[in-house]
């Protein structure tokens, strides 16, 4: 009989895009053997998943080799425990801790079926005095095995910020946002991180960034304070004044200053790389529009979401809804539940003249460019825009490198390893309006996975072509 139980977790302290080798050894060769994993994320609310396994003919559970039989994922994965989490409270959706310097600690238990053999003598006794207590009787007889369960368990933590890593909080020149740094000297190649309709500043995704050895500036340009609460009538002049700032601040390795957006942020990227392609050296869009659009969800409700959200020299950029012949919203919001903003999208593109005049002119791009996209997205159709800039690239004979990565049955929530992809359905952080960015968990956590492999190989390979064509090593 299962006497103990040993649950291992390696590395057990490391950064959030490390897989962690989940093991279980010493538990009845055939038992079912749970696993379940807790984690306090964001205000302090607790995300949750589990799954059950099969113990081999050692009595081991490996989670990178084994599927579970029942549970919260299905299919082999790592990391299913983290991916597939729920939070309790179940409308829960920010799943990094606060500040993002803290750790996210997840406790995993394992609880398995100790099986004795019935034809054990020793067994045989103890089981027949146990089962002779429960019924009351004097006797019993015995010709199965006897089940009870051992248990074990597990923490291990995840850090967006590597040891070393600095955070600087960035308020001057009429900026907002947080600077991080990589340990060591320097110089450092640079990425300024923006984000989309949502506003803020990404400092998860720039704290991993400078984990990897980059400075990373997170950017806010609306709902940030000292800012606007929308996204309408931003200037591009703005964005440019921050890669300025961020030249002078960090002093850049190679004079490399990459840009880095999702969604509106990924859309915005392009068209500052088109509009100040001096200033930028490679351009990631997550989920990116190859087209200028109106304010949309995060507009300021005075303007409609139909005005404009980005300025050049005082003036509105032309943008998709403009004059549309065929656009229209109430594929959105006349639709059944949950709504996709993306069926809105499709109609605004069947006016080729619109689309013409809102094209981000992309050849522009003095840069290498990787495209991230969702063929599921359900924000906005992030494959076939995407598709759209690449077609564009190359009918310009585009000098430099471009990458598309586009994941089947993934969503608009592209993001990186190993986090929570399992809330899908949420209110707009500012429109307030309910939709869902599409995908499914388990294709979510894969293009999370995938696409951070991607980014970093993408700028690596060009960080050393920017330093070869400076004459550097």
């Amino acid at each position: 009989m299962t006497s103990s139980l040993i649950l291992t977790a390696t590395p057990a302290d490391a950064l959030i895009d490390v897989p962690r080798h989940l093991v279980v050894r010493g538990a009845a060769p055939g038992a079912r053997v749970t696993l379940s994993a807790h984690t306090a994320r964001a205000g302090g609310v607790v995300w949750h998943a589990e799954a059950t396994f099969v113990a081999d003919a050692e009595g081991c559970v490996d989670v990178a080799r084994d599927a579970p039989v029942a549970g919260s994922y299905q299919g082999v994965s790592a990391m299913g425990l983290i991916w597939s989490q729920v939070p309790e409270d179940g409308k829960s959706r920010d799943v990094f801790p606060v500040p993002v310097t803290a750790p996210l600690v997840t406790t995993v238990v394992a609880q398995a079926e100790a099986v004795a053999d019935a034809t054990d003598p020793a067994h045989r006794v103890s089981a027949s005095s146990a089962i002779a207590a429960d019924v009351g009787t004097a006797s019993a007889s015995v010709s199965a095995s006897v089940s009870a369960s051992v248990s074990a368990s597990v923490s291990f933590t995840q850090r967006l910020a590597a040891e070393g890593v600095t955070r600087r909080e960035v308020r001057e020149d009429g900026l907002a946002g947080t600077l991080y740094l990589p340990p060591g000297e320097g110089p450092f190649p640079a990425v300024m991180i923006l984000n989309g309709s949502g506003g803020g500043i990404n400092e998860p995704r720039a704290a991993l960034y400078a984990s990897h050895g980059y400075a990373a500036f997170a950017l806010g340009y609306f709902k940030t304070p000292g800012l606007s609460d929308y996204i309408s009538n931003t200037p591009l002049e703005y964005f440019a004044k921050g890669m300025a700032w961020l030249r002078r601040t960090v002093k850049p390795a190679h004079d490399f200053v990459a840009l880095s957006g999702q969604s509106r942020g990924g859309e915005l990227v392009l068209l500052l790389g088109a509009t100040f392609p001096e200033a930028v050296s490679a351009v990631i869009g997550y989920v990116p529009s190859a087209l200028i659009h109106s304010a949309q969800n995060a507009c300021d409700p005075a303007l409609g979401r139909e005005g404009p959200t980005w300025l050049l020299d005082g003036k509105p950029l032309p943008h998709i809804w403009e004059n549309n012949r065929t656009a229209s919203w109430a594929p959105f919001d006349e639709g059944p539940p949950p709504h996709r903003h993306t069926k809105a999208m499709l109609t605004a593109l069947d006016d080729a003249d619109a689309v013409a005049r809102a094209a981000i002119p992309v050849e522009k791009i003095r840069g290498p460019v990787m495209l991230l996209s969702a063929e599921d997205d359900g924000s906005w159709p992030s494959s076939r825009y995407s598709r759209m800039v690449t077609e564009r690239l190359a009918a310009h004979d585009h000098p430099y490198s471009v990458e598309h990565l586009d994941f089947a049955r993934a969503g608009h929530a592209i993001v990186f390893p190993y986090v929570p992809t399992t809330q899908l359905v949420y209110a707009h952080p500012v429109s307030g309006k309910i939709s869902t960015g599409g995908g499914e968990p388990d294709a979510n956590a894969f293009a999370d996975e995938r696409s951070w492999s991607g980014v970093q190989a993408f700028l690596a390979q060009a960080v050393a072509e920017r330093a070869q064509s400076q004459g550097q090593s």
